[in-house]
């Protein structure tokens, strides 16, 4: 097939796909078969007043000799012959397995560990401490409604891990070449196909909640296990060398190996592992607020007068700041379209927020997180000061905002002037079950609402209308990523210290979203399959 890169179409240009390749390659209509779609991107920048396009990449299958066209093309560096780079051969080692493969954990790194075990036929054991999808729902719907909090089953816990309550977001910026292979599991899986080629693929908590379903359905139908509600509680080392697992306190199981997808919320089993004595060490993580503005705002900012057409997708955006006088930066986070604001505490008596979209990403109303780093030089060297220093202003956020689950919020006009108690909200605050307004200065440290305090005119000066007075944050966000690292080697992701245990994931220190969890937790179980033998 033909390659054309970098091919402009105006977005408001409907005519067939085939149509304009034959047009793009000087080719009759007729003489086009077939287009695939390899990328869709929107470039909305409307520089020297071009209208916004799509760009694309796209293969094209001709009946004229491929090489005729391109000679005829001769100098025209976009168009090319297409190039399929070859699927990576699979290692299997040699070493005999005595137990099946352990899987802890069933977010996006075990989900795609346990789900590539089972397609090479090695049979995997998966335990995960939460409810299976369909009961986490209820439970989480219950929460939000009531504020009766399940500590086991949240927006943190339970089937396909916290990314299946977030927007579904499918962007990474590690290069690997697993990235499409995930990909095709998603839509193997039920997701939409046009995730295979845009530019910035989303699933949303709707479909993914079917999507996480029909992947254990699948590991089962393999020859795997999938066990809810079983949390582990304590390993068997002996000479630095997993041995077993408990499960729930009491129940032993033997194991060669296990694949640990704890994600970043399992602060119990970091605690654990830490007087197991298992390598591991602090690192940096974020802290803030999720803001809200009417969809509409983002999407006039981004594409003008031409953004109510239907033809152009709810708009994101991505904001950084760097402070000059203290170094300190902030920047948007899993920015939400069209989504909601969401309650996603996974302890008693604290408030944490997160953001959430369905696949439509039609609630009308934009939020992200707005956040600040912190380091251990803010809260400790200790393994444990990050989970501590969390700990803290989550607990402060929940008295602030009245010890009911209710969250801390202020609209950036009060933020801006120091006051409090404004309600005069430019959309209605997303958030279940409850806000009461507040200085969101009560609930976190300093230097956090000292650098949102200089980040937010800057960023009104980026995006019209971001900085309005009636824009309403909410409070506090503060599980973007994992408080610490458990360390592994980077040439087979078993431990440093304890054999046998492969740390992956978020929960490990090793990625940060879905597609980069789950891919190193496929990249975790072909390390592992490099040495056992189904």
């Amino acid at each position: 097939m033909l390659r054309i890169i970098n091919f402009h179409v105006p977005f408001d240009d409907e005519s067939p796909l085939m149509d304009l390749a034959a047009k793009r390659l000087q080719l009759p209509p007729q003489a086009v078969l077939e287009v695939v779609i390899v990328r869709k991107a929107v470039d909305a920048r409307r520089y020297k007043n071009a209208p916004i396009c799509f760009v694309y990449i796209v293969d094209v299958k001709v009946s004229a000799p491929e090489k005729k066209v391109l000679a005829r093309l001769r100098g025209d560096k976009n168009v090319e012959t297409a190039k399929h780079p070859a699927g990576e051969s699979v290692e299997y080692g040699s070493q005999m397995l005595d137990c099946r493969p352990l899987v802890i954990g069933f977010g996006p790194a075990g989900m795609f560990a346990a789900l590539t075990l089972a397609r090479h036929g090695y049979r995997p054991l998966v335990l995960e401490r939460g409810r299976d999808v369909d009961s986490r729902s209820r439970d989480i719907q219950h929460f939000w409604q009531s504020g009766e909090l399940n500590e086991s089953s949240n927006v943190q816990f339970g089937e396909g891990g916290a990314g299946t309550f977030s927007d579904g977001k499918l962007t990474t910026r590690i290069n690997d070449r697993k990235m499409m292979d995930v990909l095709k599991m998603f839509v193997d899986a039920g997701a939409p196909e046009e995730i295979l080629y845009l530019q910035k693929p989303h699933i949303g908590t709707d479909l993914l909640k079917t999507i996480v379903k029909n992947i254990r359905q699948e590991i089962i139908a393999l020859g795997g296990t999938v066990k809810f509600e079983s949390l582990v509680t304590d390993l068997g080392i002996e000479a630095e060398q997993l041995k077993y697992v408990i499960v729930n306190h009491e129940e032993k199981i033997f194991c060669n190996a296990a694949l640990m997808g704890i994600g970043h919320s399992a602060r119990d089993t970091y605690t654990m592992l830490h007087d197991k004595q298992v390598a591991m060490e602090a690192k940096a993580f974020a802290i803030g607020v999720r803001i809200e503005h009417p969809q509409t705002t983002i999407d006039q900012a981004q594409y003008g007068n031409d953004s109510k057409s239907p033809r152009l997708a709810a708009a994101e955006y991505a904001v950084t700041f760097q402070d000059k006088q203290t170094g300190r930066g902030a920047y948007s986070f899993c920015m939400c379209p069209g989504g909601q604001v969401v309650a996603a505490t996974s302890e008693e008596n604290q408030v944490v927020t997160n953001g959430m979209s369905n696949y439509q990403r039609a609630s009308g109303i934009a939020n992200s997180a707005l956040l600040v780093t912190v380091t251990p030089d803010d809260f400790g060297t200790h393994v444990l000061d990050g989970i501590t220093f969390q700990r803290k202003y989550e607990k402060l956020a929940f008295l602030c905002a009245g010890s009911d689950y209710k969250a801390p919020v202020q609209t950036v006009g009060d933020f801006l002037k120091g006051t409090k108690g404004s309600m005069d909200f430019l959309t209605r605050p997303t958030y279940r079950p409850g806000i009461k307004p507040v200085d969101l200065r009560e609930c976190l440290p300093g230097f956090v609402t000292d650098t949102l305090q200089n980040a937010l005119p800057y960023f009104g000066s980026k995006i019209k209308g971001f900085d309005d007075p009636g824009a309403v944050m909410t409070g506090i966000e503060t599980r973007s990523s994992a408080p610490c690292r458990i360390i592994r080697n980077r040439d087979n992701f078993v431990s440093i210290n304890t054999g046998g245990l492969y740390p992956m994931g978020e929960g490990a220190g090793y990625a940060g979203g879905i597609m980069s969890a789950a891919i190193d937790g496929m990249n975790a179980a072909f390390a592992f399959m490099r040495i056992y033998k189904a």
